[in-house]
């Protein structure tokens, strides 16, 4: 038996806004991050916007060893490895990620019998991918957090906002989880007279 065919579903404005909105925030933070650690290593007394006095030092947190591969990916590929990048890399491809496959058309195709698959559209893997990358960006942000207060001693006001905006898409990407399978159910009940 074929799968049905399902309509297309889109998720409601508000959340298309809200993704732009924090994607944008998020890839300019990222960029301004990476300009930051770039000129910092070039010399070492650069003041950067961010540092508003003695415990507001973004400069400080994002120059450390935790600026690069989250502090571990240095010692695990060495400080010269090619995925030891600034954290900032790994947030600008985040950032991008959440946007081009929030922009994703969840439109709902028939599978075709001929494949074995899950039966599950490629929206749904798309917005399963959001979800478990938000997952991974706000257990992310915990660590860094954790190290940024507990070992570094310094407030970046860079750094909280990213953690911040982590959680929101975390938000936005559950909302977006829970509206497309209620829309889908919708679809998939069998109509009454």
């Amino acid at each position: 038996m074929a799968a049905p065919v399902l309509l297309r579903v889109s998720v409601p404005r508000w959340e298309r806004v809200a993704r732009y909105a924090v994607c944008a925030a998020g890839i300019l933070l990222s960029i301004y991050a990476y300009h930051v650690e770039r000129e910092k290593e070039r010399d070492p007394e650069h003041r950067a916007l961010c540092d508003l006095g003695p415990w507001v030092k973004c400069s400080a947190a994002l120059a450390s060893r935790w600026g690069r591969g989250f502090g571990l990916l240095g010692s695990i590929f060495g400080k010269d490895g090619v995925l030891n990048q600034p954290n900032s890399v790994f947030g600008l491809i985040f950032y991008i990620l959440q946007l081009l496959l929030g922009d994703y058309k969840t439109i709902c195709v028939k599978r075709s019998d001929s494949i074995k698959s899950s039966g599950m559209t490629a929206s749904a893997v798309a917005a399963l991918i959001l979800m478990t990358s938000s997952i991974v960006s706000v257990v992310g942000s915990l660590y860094l957090a954790y190290i940024l207060y507990f070992v570094l001693k310094e407030f970046c006001i860079i750094c909280v906002i990213t953690y911040m905006l982590n959680f929101i898409l975390l938000i936005i990407n559950y909302k977006r989880l829970v509206y497309l399978n209620e829309a889908w159910k919708r679809q998939l009940q069998p109509k009454q007279d």
